[in-house]
């Protein structure tokens, strides 16, 4: 690959607020004037479309967005609870807020209490404690020092808790703080404009410090066709593959440079967006310059002769981008791409061997010290369709080090699966290790290793799970005034315990909402997408292209891969790509497919389709249902009204191949239709709203509606095919037994008559 390169040097930024400023404005000047491409200033920037300015304008961070899923304690004489955050590359903190909302026990002494803020290491605000608000809910705002905070930050709450004048039990009842995960916050920043750097992708259009949700406009040169929509959906799956867990959103323009902030910009052939000067492509080419309405935003253009030139540049930006410098970069060679492996996804648990924990963590985070440490947390994303007959349990191998205590009676590690209670090992003290071999193995940090193995029930097992090991250990009471904490207990999980999934087959009764909406299964069996098309009306609306780009960009989220095996049709041409999977995309009734497939469908749009909805009577004679003839078979359907319904998301059997999976969003109209999808699969990727079959939302409300399986996915050798059909059928596994008798009676009646006769005739 061949780039056409030119470079800028990146702006120091000084220390000083004031010097930062002036940097800052300087950097605009230039930028201003020295447009890489020499772009012209849009005349009528939408609105609608116009990200939200950073400069000046405060946002504000929970704590729960923050990562504190919970309300927490600080307890004893010096509780801390740290909280990381970060800032983006291209912003200067101005202002800074803390908006803290908490609890305090009546107990402590106001003299000698109070909760300390901390700024990487640096006290910032120190709060009194007084008796008056003490056992009820306090609102503090504490202004926080600009210039203690850098890119990458701890926010630390530190409780300093007394009781008495006299000796005291550092871990006495009455010490603790409650903070809520609700408080907040409040950062004011300014412009920090980066260069035109192609190499610092995908800063500043999406920068890994935001902890915020990602609003990312992309722009078409006219209408586009099916390749420069694979291109884009290339592009915004490759944003979201390093999403980790936010969720992004790309609204679509036609023709319209947005007003403030960042966009992506797609330009073929030789026309040009109304206001933008542009050179010809001669290939594919990526470039990046400032956006000619806000010099403090940027432009990513993905241009090319034509709409499959785009499709190059964008593969060559998702899999290549490290190559690529400068503003500008021509692409004058295709990126070769592996091919992908069913369930390789690199976020996904591997599933061809046991996976080492230091794959999935740091060892930094594997390793913690005290009492009570809280939780060190491994998150998994696993295959839905994992199955076997009788499930033993995902072992989980755990090798760990521990500082034994002279004497304990409740030291334990504790392993919890998605807040469920697996398995409890005890923290042996020094006196149950005797003086054999167990307390020779003491190595020279004083920790003991010790080894484990833990099964997890596959039911307790999500597509999104986490994996909570806690090492909590016993507080000895020394005597009075003896009581003083010393942090001299450690605990460690060894990178090279492991997680193995490798001994479970893949299979799943479908259609299943839920494992899309978790996972983007079963589009995301593929990480690149390469199994999955995509159907859009024929004239589709920008709100048809955002959800689509929105999809698209959940789908990178959960595989960690960009989808650049996407493939795009509109509803007359998705004969061919019969063969794989189908998204379809729908609002109102300007999607024909939806009346020729009504009879695939869980529900149709108007009041006089039916579901075909399992009811309690079909339940209740299932065991049944495979043996009568197609002519007797009782099927229960329920009706079910469109009146009323915002958007649906609908799962079923590909009409066009047996086996293949089609997932239906539809939106009562355009506009609503992003807005709708986004509630259906939920704002929380850990807790989609979807399940079943079909799933309704009507005002802000989301009915859930579950028909009976009627296709299965899955590679389950015959045998054990066959042993599922037959458990889930009882009349026919009579039927199979009884004609199996009768084999073995026939030739046993045959022996016994000819000993008969020979008897007769003797």
């Amino acid at each position: 690959m061949n780039q056409t390169m030119s470079s800028m040097s990146r702006f120091p930024t000084p220390a000083h607020p004031a010097a930062r400023k002036l940097v800052r404005l300087m950097a605009v000047a230039m930028l201003s004037c020295c447009a890489t491409l020499g772009a012209q200033p849009a005349s009528k920037p939408d609105s609608a479309l116009t990200t939200a300015a950073t400069e000046g304008i405060p946002y504000h961070l929970s704590f729960k967005q923050l990562g504190v899923k919970q309300p927490f304690n600080l307890r004893g004489v010096d509780g801390r609870y740290a909280i990381p955050f970060n800032v983006r590359a291209d912003e200067v903190i101005t202002k800074a807020t803390l908006k803290l909302s908490y609890a305090y026990s009546p107990e402590l002494l106001s003299e000698l209490s109070k909760i300390n803020v901390l700024i990487n290491g640096e006290v910032a605000a120190s709060l009194p404690l007084p008796k008056e608000g003490a056992g009820a809910q306090v609102n503090q705002t504490v202004n926080l020092p600009p210039q203690l905070i850098t890119e990458y930050n701890q926010l630390t709450l530190q409780l300093i808790g007394h009781y008495t004048t006299g000796c005291e039990d550092p871990q006495h009842s009455s010490l603790w703080a409650n903070i809520s995960n609700q408080s907040e916050l409040e950062l004011s920043t300014d412009a920090n404009p980066l260069p035109n750097e192609l190499a610092a992708l995908p800063e500043p259009f999406f920068d890994a410090r935001d902890g915020r949700n990602l609003r990312l406009p992309v722009v078409f040169q006219g209408q586009p066709d099916n390749n420069m929509l694979e291109a884009a959906g290339t592009v915004a799956s490759w944003f979201g593959a390093r999403a980790k867990g936010r969720i992004l959103h790309f609204p679509a323009a036609i023709d319209l440079i947005p007003a403030k902030g960042n966009a992506i910009v797609f330009l073929s052939g030789q026309a040009a967006i109304s206001g933008m000067k542009m050179p010809s492509a001669s290939g594919p080419t990526v470039a990046v310059f400032a956006n000619p309405n806000d010099p403090a935003g940027k432009l990513l253009l993905v241009m090319g002769r034509d709409s499959q030139d785009l499709k190059l540049a964008a593969r060559a930006l998702a899999n290549g981008s490290k190559a690529l410098t400068g503003p500008l970069a021509s692409i004058t060679e295709a990126p070769e791409l592996r091919p992908r492996r069913p369930y390789d996804a690199p976020n996904w648990l591997r599933a061809d061997r046991p996976v080492k924990l230091s794959e999935l963590s740091s060892a930094q985070a594997l390793d913690v010290t005290g009492y009570d440490p809280g939780a060190i947390a491994i998150k998994l994303r696993l295959p839905p369709d994992l199955f076997v007959r009788q499930d033993k349990g995902v072992p989980l191998n755990l090798k760990y080090r521990y500082t034994p205590q002279p004497t304990s009676a409740n030291s334990s590690l504790t392993v919890d699966v998605n807040g469920k209670f697996v398995k409890s090992v005890p923290l042996l003290p020094i006196e149950k290790l005797g003086t054999g071999p167990m307390l020779a193995k003491l190595q020279s940090d004083e920790t003991l290793p010790m080894q484990v193995m833990a099964r997890i029930p596959l039911a307790m097992l999500q597509p999104r799970s986490q994996i909570d090991l806690r090492y909590q250990y016993d507080y000895i009471k020394q005597g009075e005034c003896r009581d003083v904490i010393i942090d001299n207990v450690r605990g460690a999980i060894d990178p090279d315990s492991t997680v193995d999934i490798s001994g479970y087959g893949h299979y799943l009764a479908m259609p299943d909402l839920a494992a899309f909406g978790r996972i983007g299964f079963p589009f995301t069996r593929l990480a690149d997408l390469s199994q999955t098309a995509v159907v859009l009306p024929d004239q589709p609306k920008v709100q048809e292209l955002s959800a689509y780009l929105d999809l698209l960009g959940r789908l990178g989220e959960s595989t960690g891969y960009p989808g650049t095996g996407i493939e795009v049709v509109r509803g007359a041409q998705v004969d061919s790509v019969a063969a794989k999977d189908l998204l379809l995309i729908a609002s109102g009734d300007n999607q024909p497919l939806l009346k020729s497939w009504s009879g695939a469908m869980p529900t149709g749009l108007d009041d006089s389709q039916r579901s075909g909805l399992a009811g309690t009577f079909d339940q209740a004679i299932g065991w049944l249902a495979g043996f009568l003839p197609e002519s007797l078979k009782a099927e229960t359907t329920g009706q079910f009204s469109s009146k009323g319904m915002n958007a649906f998301a609908a799962g079923f059997e590909s009409p066009l191949r047996s086996g293949r999976s089609v997932v239906l969003l539809w939106g009562a109209d355009p506009n609503g239709l992003q807005a709708g999808i986004g509630a259906l699969l939920g704002e929380d990727l850990l807790a989609s709203k979807i399940s079943g079959s079909l799933a309704v939302l009507r005002g802000q409300q989301v009915e859930m509606l579950n028909s009976k399986p009627t296709y299965h996915v899955g590679d389950l050798d015959w045998f054990n095919q066959s042993r599922m059909h037959l458990s889930g059928n009882f009349t026919l596994l009579l039927l199979i037994g009884a004609f199996g008798a009768l084999l073995l009676a026939l030739p046993a009646r045959a022996v016994l008559r000819a000993q008969a006769n020979r008897r007769a005739s003797k």
